[in-house]
């Protein structure tokens, strides 16, 4: 394929090189004088493992050159990326400068060409850039978005000093457009990666840079502060470490990484509590580790402000175990929410089979006692019985018999804590603790009738 890449710095040279060895004819754009002549020399731009031999190659090849000359660039490339540098500002805002006066010089460009071209962002944005960026092409060049070209977010992942190798293996390709054709022609540019092509929403893809690096940033401080605990003990904080990243099942992996509402049960919520007090003893300061509980508590406050905003009083409650296929009330989140719900004068009935049997044993009895004595009149097996008496009803845990309470009574309000659903087409309003409206019926967006007055101070 034809590729122009505006912007030789890291990012773009890396990119130009890589695409020339992976056999396309690449023009590289920057108006640094000196950039240019470097490409143009078979030399690279940056300082970086493998970049030299790989520029070299590319433009011996004649695969890579590089110019000054965006129409040229423009008329003899299918694909354009945008690589240019987003700096950030004192405020900590991106300076997206570079990246406006880019797209409209590729705007005015596209005025002169006939045929479709694609505007891949491949610098680091924030959601909502891509759309800018397609409005300013659309004015620059007076051509449609869709229909004459088409936008891109394909984000980097790429590591200094391994950047070549992280380019032609990265661990996934991230691709977000609106358009197919668009999509289809990114899928050809990658065809020789070996690595999972995920076609995405745009605002999807432009946030994963920012997603990932800010993880990264925090497994490094959170071995950090593991590390200084273990120090103050005299214990080998590598070993532990090392011993930790074993754990490919939970640990180094997928589990518990889904949005959705608060942890509790017998451990996580007693275990992360020894450590910061065992921190604390030892005059260790942990202000992430120590961030854990604080947040998970505001997760449980948006549960009950989500409940609160919608001002109806009958609540069902379905599931009241901290999660599904156990009667385990040990710290369970949704007992907080329930707490407070009722302190708000909320009616409310629970449902939770696992736990109604339990009561047989008395399993949780002490618990309830302790914790809110009175929430045995509110608590039955009969699902029926409270999703038809209640106007809200938020879903805690994903039991397989929740999953048509939709189908079954329409017109509910369903506040989903869990997850339960991928999406939704029903008459009633929902909402997700973490993630948008997935319900696709056109009575979502109506008004909801509050039947509670509410004092305003």
């Amino acid at each position: 394929m034809r590729i122009s890449i505006f912007g030789l710095g890291y990012v773009g040279c890396v990119g130009a090189a890589c695409c020339a060895k992976l056999g396309h004819h690449v023009i590289g754009v920057d108006v640094t004088e000196n950039k240019v002549n470097l490409i143009n020399a078979g030399r690279a731009t940056i300082i970086e493992a493998e970049i030299d031999d790989l520029v070299r190659e590319g433009y011996e090849a004649g695969l890579l050159e590089a110019t000054q000359d965006i129409d040229y660039a423009v008329q003899n490339s299918d694909i354009s990326f945008i690589a240019v540098g987003t700096p950030s500002t004192k405020q900590g805002h991106l300076k997206l400068d570079y990246i406006f006066d880019c797209a409209r010089n590729i705007g005015a460009a596209l005025a002169k060409k006939d045929g479709f071209h694609v505007v891949a962002i491949r610098s680091t944005v924030l959601p909502g850039t891509n759309a800018n960026v397609a409005a300013i092409i659309e004015e620059a060049s007076g051509k449609k978005e869709g229909v004459d070209f088409a936008m891109v977010s394909n984000p980097e992942f790429l590591r200094e000093g391994t950047a070549v190798h992280d380019y032609l293996n990265p661990p996934v390709t991230v691709v977000g457009s609106n358009n197919e054709r668009a999509v289809e022609m990114m899928r050809e540019l990658y065809a020789h990666i070996d690595a999972e092509f995920v076609a995405t929403e745009v605002p999807v893809a432009e946030i994963m840079k920012y997603v990932c690096n800010t993880y990264h940033g925090l497994k490094i401080v959170f071995a950090n502060e593991v590390g200084n605990i273990c120090k103050a003990l005299g214990i080998d904080s590598h070993k532990v470490m090392d011993i930790f990243c074993k754990d490919k099942q939970l640990n180094i992996s997928s589990y518990y990484f889904k949005p959705g509402f608060a942890y509790g049960g017998s451990c996580l919520p007693k275990d992360s509590k020894a450590l910061r007090t065992l921190a604390h003893d030892n005059y260790v300061d942990v202000p992430v580790i120590n961030a854990i509980n604080p947040s998970n508590e505001l997760q449980k406050k948006a549960a009950v402000d989500m409940v609160v905003a919608k001002g109806r009083r009958k609540v069902g409650v379905l599931g009241l175990s901290f999660k599904s296929g156990t009667d385990d009330l040990r710290c369970s989140p949704i007992v907080d929410v329930i707490e407070a719900l009722l302190g708000k004068g909320f009616q409310v009935r629970i449902y939770d089979k696992n736990v109604k049997v339990s009561e047989d044993t008395n399993t949780n009895k002490d618990f309830i006692m302790s914790k809110i004595p009175y929430m045995y009149e509110f608590v039955t097996d009969d699902l029926d019985d409270v999703c038809a008496n209640s106007d809200v009803l938020v879903v805690t845990n994903k039991e397989k018999e929740f999953a048509n309470v939709p189908e079954r009574f329409p017109g509910k309000i369903i506040i989903d804590l869990a997850r339960m659903w991928d999406e939704l087409d029903y008459e009633g309003n929902y909402e997700g603790i973490s993630w948008g409206n997935i319900n696709r019926n056109v009575a979502q967006g109506e008004a909801i009738a509050a039947d509670m007055v509410r004092t305003e101070f």
